[in-house]
């Protein structure tokens, strides 16, 4: 008698998770169309760009992770080099990204433009499996949109410039493809 009942509990709370996760809450999430009134995703600008992966983390239960799960912390340009790339320290937590490097190879502002936080949106099924396959290192190009997110009272708005630092710096971005460039441990 236990026996079954652990075995139920098992069951219930494997059910309970599937649930949670296939809820149409997080449709976006997973690169469906929203399917949550409220909920929207309005294209800002076209967006797109090779990025040195610095690292990425996986977001289940924030707000805003019914839309985007992963953030990637990323360097293009000259700091996409694996030389350098490979000095670039960062600590990803509650969608922010710190970074630091011992020393600069350009000035600060202009090292400021070529590191960012992305919080990405997968535009389908397939680049919402893709996008957890990216290690640090790898070199990707990736095509999409900087968008807009709302859902009810959440409004979630990209930066459209590089560069900037605290509260809406980030690129809110919809990924439509995906293409390894390099596959490189930095």
């Amino acid at each position: 008698m236990l026996k079954q009942i652990g075995i139920g509990l098992i069951v219930a709370l494997s059910i309970g998770q599937v649930t949670a996760s296939t809820s149409s809450d997080y449709n976006i999430a997973r690169g469906l169309a929203p399917a949550v009134k409220g909920q929207s995703v309005s294209v800002l600008k076209p967006f797109n760009g090779d990025f040195r992966i610095l690292g990425s983390k996986q977001y289940r239960n924030d707000e805003q992770a019914k839309f985007s799960p992963i953030d990637f912390a990323v360097s293009y340009g000259l700091f996409a080099h694996p030389e350098i790339a490979s000095q670039i320290k960062i600590n990803q937590y509650d969608r922010y990204l710190n970074w630091s490097m011992q020393t600069l190879p350009v000035p600060p502002d202009q090292a400021m433009k070529l590191v960012s936080n992305m919080h990405i949106i997968p535009a389908n099924p397939d680049i919402a499996k893709q996008i957890t396959q990216v290690k640090r290192g790898d070199l990707v190009r990736l095509k999409g949109e900087l968008v807009e997110v709302k859902d009810n009272n959440l409004v979630w708005t990209s930066s459209l410039s590089p560069g900037g630092v605290g509260d809406g710096a980030c690129e809110v971005f919809r990924v439509h493809s995906i293409q390894w460039i390099e596959r490189q441990k930095i």
